[in-house]
C-alpha cells in the first residue's frame, strides 16, 4: 500500500486501516504489509510486519501478524502456529509520532520480537543521519555521497526541512541506489515484546527541524552559485595588516604554481582600505572606496584584473558598516549613529557607525559593493563586522535599546535590510563569506559560507596550540549546518614551520575531512615541501555533509568520515589526541557505525603502514596534540587499493574508478593525476595472489615498487588529467 488517503478506521476481509494523530495507517492481511502515510508532509514507511517468538529453549519460531478477530478493530493481532491469538499489536501516539507495539494477552510471559522491514520515502534531497545524540557518544560523523551508517536514526529532507526519526531495540537505515538514480531507503526496526524499555517500534515526523531549533532563517544551501566549498588563499593571519599588491602578488604567482592546479580558486585581498597601516579596524576608511596608497599605488581594479590574470577569482574584504574616516562622517553626518548628547556612536567597524534604518545608508553599501563586483571585477566577497560574538558586531550592535533608540527611522530588522542590500549590490553569481556570520541569523539564503569562529592567531603572532584546539571546537559546534545551510569557514589553514608537523596534520584534517571552506594562509614561498604537500592533499573540498545533525560542544576524539562511489565504500578515521602527552586511542567498530564482525584492512595514512585483518577496534598510539588518519576498508579479499596520497579523502578526491576482474585477475582503475606531480597508490595484494604485470594508459608513466604484500604505484603525466592503469595477478 502506497497511497492512503482513508481518515477513519476501516476494517475488511482483505486490509484494515487506522488514524493515529497525523499518521494514517494500513494493514493488507495477505501480504502482512504495513503501511504508514503522514498526511502533512506525505512521508511514507511501508514494509513488512513479522513477529519472532522464542520459546523456552531458545528457539525461534514466526507467528503471523492478521487483522482483529474480536470487537476491539483497532488492533492487530499476533496468531500462533496453533491458530491461537497469543498477543496483539497496538497502535498509539498523537501528532506527528506513531507508536507500534507488540504486547502479550492477559497472562502470557513469552519472549519476542516485533520487526517492521520497511522501504521509506521522505522528500527529493533526502539522505540518512542522526538527529539524536547518543548519551557517552565519541564520534562525530560525515558523509561523502550516499554512504551509510549503522548509527543513522533519521532520514532528511533538504528541500522541505523535515526529518523523520526512527525508534525501536534495533534501528537500521540503508540507501539503495535505483536505476533512475534515485535512492531508495530501507528501514529496518524491531521491538522486544518482553522489554518494556524497548516494547516498541516509533516513526516521528519533526517539520522545520532546522528552523524550529536551530536555524529561524532556515533556506537550503544553494550549489548553483557555489557547488563545493570556497578554497582560496588570504593574507592577514600571516602579513596582518602589512601586505600590499606587491606581496599579494607574489604570493599568488607562488600558488598559480603549487596549489591552482590541485583546485585552488580564488584570492581574496585584506586590509586594503585607506588609513589601514595598522589596527584598529575602527580606524580604516571603509566606506570611501580610497585604496591605502602605500600598500595598493595601483588601484584595487588593477589587482583584480592580475589575480585573474594567474587563473584565480579576485576576492576582496569590506566592512560596509563603519568607518574611521572623519572627513567622510562630517560630509554625511545624518547617515550615521549618535548618542543623546551628539556624541557618534562606535564599535568595532568604525569611530563612526551608520544607521541602517535610512533607506541613503542602504544604498551607499549597496552601490559601494556594486562597484567593487561589477567595475573593479571582485568575484568573492568577505564581508565583515556583521554578526561576531559581542555587540562591537553589527547584528548584535543594532538590537542594542539605545542603538534603536538612535534610529532616525522605524525599523523592526534593520540587519537584515543590510544583508539583502549587500547581495543586491554584489550580485546573484559572486561568492559572500559572512565573516562572523550567524546560522541564526538573515544571512542565510544570501551568504554562501559564514565564518565559524574568531581569527585563528591573534594580532602578529603566529599559530599556537589553543589557536588550534578552538578551530577544531568550532568546527564541531557548527559542522552540523555546514553543507545544509552555507559552507562553514573554519578561518585559514595554516601549516608553517611554527608548529611540530603532527599539529599541522591534525589542523590540516580539521578542515579537509569535514568539507568547510579551506583558505591558506601562510607565506607560501617559506612552506617546506612536506608541509605544502599537506595544502594540496586538501584541494579541492571534497562534497562533505554532516551526519549528526545537532550542533556538539564536547572535544570528541574520533571524526568519521564515510565515503561512497560506485566502485567501493570505505571510512576515513581521525584518532585526535587533544592532550599534550603521548595517548593510546581505541575505537570499537560498532562505535563507528561499522559491522563489527567484519574484517577490516586499516592503513595509516601517516606511518605509511598498513594493518591487515583487523577486527573490533581500531587503536594507534597518538603524539601530542597529533592526531592518527586511517583508512578503514571492509576486507575485498582480493588486491584492492587501500591509499592514495592525492587528498586526505583517500579516494573521495582524485580515484575516479576502480574494477577487479575475478575472471581476468585484473584490478584497474582511473585516477585523476595533477601535471607532472606525481600520485602515489598504495595496493595490498591478500595471500594466494601474485602481481605479474601493470598496463598504463598513453602518455601515463609509472613507477612500481612491491614489498611485504603492498604494490606502490606512483603515475605521473605532464598535463592534469585521467590516468588509466592496470594491474595483473
Amino acid at each position: 500500500m502506497s497511497s492512503l488517503n482513508a481518515s477513519a478506521e476501516t476494517i475488511s476481509s482483505a486490509g484494515w486501516t487506522k488514524t493515529v494523530g497525523g499518521w494514517f495507517v494500513g494493514f493488507h492481511s495477505d501480504t502482512a504489509t504495513l503501511a504508514c502515510k503522514h498526511t502533512a508532509c506525505g512521508a511514507e514507511v511501508s514494509g513488512s510486519l513479522s513477529f519472532q517468538m522464542t520459546n523456552e529453549a531458545g528457539n525461534e519460531e514466526s507467528w503471523q501478524v492478521v487483522l482483529p478477530r474480536d470487537s476491539i478493530t483497532d488492533r492487530l493481532a499476533l496468531l500462533d502456529r496453533s491458530g491461537n491469538i497469543q498477543g496483539y499489536v497496538t497502535f498509539g501516539g498523537f501528532g506527528d509520532s506513531l507508536t507500534i507495539q507488540a504486547i502479550h494477552r492477559c497472562a502470557q510471559n513469552y519472549r519476542g520480537t516485533l520487526k517492521f522491514d520497511a522501504s521509506a520515502r521522505l522528500g527529493d534531497q533526502t539522505f540518512a543521519c542522526r538527529t539524536q545524540p547518543l548519551q557517552g557518544g565519541r564520534v562525530v560523523q560525515m558523509a561523502s555521497g550516499n554512504a551509510d551508517s549503522r548509527l543513522n536514526d533519521s532520514l532528511f529532507d533538504l528541500t522541505t526541512d523535515t526529518a523523520l526519526r526512527f525508534r525501536g531495540n534495533t534501528v537500521s537505515i540503508m540507501s539503495h541506489p535505483k536505476e533512475d538514480g534515485q535512492i531508495e531507503f530501507k528501514a529496518m526496526c524491531t521491538a522486544s515484546i518482553h522489554d518494556p524499555a524497548h516494547s516498541s517500534i516509533e516513526l516521528k515526523i519533526t517539520q522545520h527541524y532546522y528552523r524550529d531549533h536551530y536555524v529561524p532563517y532556515y533556506r537550503p544551501i544553494d550549489k548553483k552559485r557555489c557547488p563545493v566549498a570556497p578554497t582560496g588563499w588570504m593574507s592577514w593571519n600571516v602579513y596582518f595588516d602589512t601586505a600590499g599588491e606587491k606581496e599579494n602578488i607574489e604570493e599568488a604567482r607562488v600558488a598559480a604554481k603549487f596549489l591552482q592546479p590541485y583546485g585552488m580558486d580564488i584570492f581574496s585581498i585584506e586590509s586594503w582600505q585607506d588609513n589601514s597601516p595598522e589596527l584598529p579596524v575602527s580606524k580604516f576608511h571603509n566606506l570611501t572606496l580610497r585604496q591605502d596608497p602605500n600598500k595598493f599605488p595601483s588601484g584595487m581594479k588593477w589587482l583584480a584584473d592580475e589575480i585573474r590574470k594567474l587563473g584565480f577569482k579576485p576576492g576582496i574584504w569590506t566592512v560596509p558598516f563603519g568607518t574611521g574616516d572623519q572627513t567622510f562622517y562630517e560630509a554625511h553626518k545624518e547617515w550615521f549613529l549618535h548618542e543623546p548628547d551628539g556624541k557618534p556612536m562606535q564599535n568595532w567597524c568604525g569611530l563612526y557607525v551608520l544607521d541602517p534604518s535610512q533607506e541613503a545608508v542602504r544604498k551607499h553599501m549597496e552601490e559601494t559593493h556594486r562597484i567593487m563586483s561589477q567595475e573593479w571585477g571582485y568575484e568573492y566577497f568577505k564581508i565583515d563586522g556583521m554578526s561576531g560574538r559581542n555587540a562591537g558586531y553589527s547584528a548584535h550592535f543594532y538590537e542594542r535599546s539605545n542603538v534603536r533608540a538612535a534610529f532616525k527611522q522605524p525599523c523592526e530588522d534593520p540587519f537584515r535590510l543590510c544583508v539583502e542590500a549587500l547581495r543586491r549590490g554584489i550580485g546573484p553569481d559572486r561568492l559572500w563569506l559572512a565573516c562572523q556570520g550567524h546560522y541564526t541569523g538573515p544571512e542565510i539564503g544570501f551568504a554562501d559560507a559564514g565564518r565559524i569562529g574568531a581569527d585563528i592567531v591573534a594580532h602578529r603572532r603566529p599559530p599556537d596550540w589553543n589557536n588550534y584546539s578552538n578551530q577544531a571546537r568550532t568546527t564541531l559546534n557548527q559542522l552540523f549546518v555546514n553543507n545544509i545551510i552555507w559552507y562553514g569557514d573554519p578561518d585559514t589553514l595554516l601549516v608553517g614551520p611554527e608548529n611540530p608537523l603532527e599539529t599541522v596534520r591534525l589542523a590540516a584534517t580539521v578542515v579537509a575531512l569535514t568539507g568547510q571552506a579551506m583558505f591558506a594562509g601562510d607565506k607560501l614561498g617559506e612552506l617546506p615541501p612536506d608541509r605544502m604537500r599537506l595544502l594540496q592533499q586538501c584541494l579541492p573540498v571534497c562534497d562533505i555533509r554532516p551526519l549528526d545533525l545537532f550542533p556538539i560542544f564536547d572535544m570528541l576524539p574520533v571524526w568519521d568520515l564515510k565515503i561512497q562511489r560506485a566502485f567501493g565504500t570505505w571510512d576515513v578515521v581521525s584518532l585526535f589526541n587533544w592532550d599534550s602527552k603521548e595517548k593510546n586511542l581505541q575505537v570499537r567498530f560498532d562505535e563507528l557505525g561499522l559491522d563489527p564482525s567484519q574484517s577490516y584492512l586499516v592503513y595509516d595514512c601517516w606511518n605509511r603502514a598498513l594493518q591487515p585483518e583487523v577486527r573490533d577496534q581500531l587503536a594507534a598510539t597518538v603524539p601530542a596534540h597529533g592526531n592518527a588518519l586511517l583508512a578503514v576498508y571492509p576486507d575485498a579479499g582480493h588486491p584492492q587499493l587501500v591509499y592514495s596520497d592525492r587528498h586526505l579523502a583517500q579516494g573521495g578526491i582524485g580515484i575516479e574508478q576502480i574494477q577487479w576482474s575475478a575472471d581476468a585477475k585484473t584490478l584497474s582503475g582511473i585516477a585523476h593525476l595533477v601535471g607532472k606531480d606525481p600520485t602515489e597508490l598504495v595496493i595490498a595484494v591478500p595471500n594466494g595472489f601474485w602481481f605479474n604485470a601493470a598496463h598504463t594508459g598513453e602518455g601515463v608513466k609509472s613507477n612500481i615498487a612491491q614489498e611485504n604484500g603492498l604494490i606502490n604505484m606512483k603515475l605521473q603525466r605532464n598535463e592534469s588529467g585521467p590516468a588509466h592503469w592496470e594491474l595483473q595477478f
